[in-house]
């Protein structure tokens, strides 16, 4: 199990915590990643787009000239989308984009997104977000003591008013509840701050969501990585 540093709001050690391996120290696949993703940015589109048809834009319905004996091409009506100002023919119309993904697909995903963020050192366990008062400056403060200063994503387990608060009026900050939290938000942030108990939480309850013939495979993988030696250029075994 990876075991990181649990600090304070000071940046100071305070303990250690050990995490579960089969959520922070998972296989990435990127491709259970690219699907979360696609399926998130789906759900917030608008889907709003309209175009009028030949029977909705304005103009007369009349028939222009006789049919036959002008000399000119037949015409029906001035709506017609040869015409300017005419109707749109195949144009988009209101929509929904958003799509149903399996649970399972998700859940693996956001496994991922939590492994490859502590795998490139953007995530920090803090004991708790025990703030003194909801002042957005005293805030900044904070998160630049924790070197968070970018786009920072901070969980939580429970409500915390100070917390949201003092934190929604500072950009590239975003507050999110343990069992909200999507990958979508985790790869887009600098710096994730993870409390101590939504730590724990993501870590029981997506270590049950692992198939059982994954997690037999990532412990096969790990004992083998453990007790596997490491080899020199040259073939010889490394002590």
């Amino acid at each position: 199990m990876p075991t990181v540093d649990v600090l304070d709001l000071n940046n100071a050690k305070v303990g250690e915590m050990e995490l579960a391996d089969a959520v922070f120290a998972a296989e990435v696949n990127e491709d259970l990643l690219y699907e979360s993703v696609r399926h998130y940015l789906a759900g917030t589109r608008a889907g709003t787009h309209k175009v009028k048809t030949r029977h909705e834009v304005a103009g007369s319905g009349k028939k222009l000239w006789k049919q036959k004996g002008t000399g000119r091409a037949r015409m029906g009506s001035v709506r017609s989308p040869i015409w300017r100002h005419g109707g749109t023919v195949h144009g988009p119309v209101p929509r929904d984009y958003s799509y149903k993904l399996p649970r399972k697909m998700q859940l693996g995903a956001l496994r991922s997104a939590l492994s490859a963020k502590l795998r490139d050192g953007e995530l920090k366990i803090v004991s708790a977000f025990q703030l003194a008062d909801h002042k957005t400056k005293s805030f900044t403060r904070t998160l630049v003591n924790l070197d968070a200063t970018k786009k920072v994503l901070l969980v939580d387990n429970d409500e915390n008013r100070n917390l949201e608060l003092s934190a929604r009026n500072l950009k590239g900050v975003l507050v999110v509840r343990s069992h909200e939290v999507h990958p979508y938000q985790l790869l887009g942030a600098t710096r994730v701050l993870l409390t101590q108990a939504a730590a724990a939480k993501l870590s029981e309850t997506l270590a049950k969501s692992v198939p059982k013939r994954r997690a037999q495979h990532e412990a096969l993988l790990a004992a083998q990585s453990t007790t596997q030696p490491t080899t020199r250029h040259d073939g010889e075994a490394q002590q």
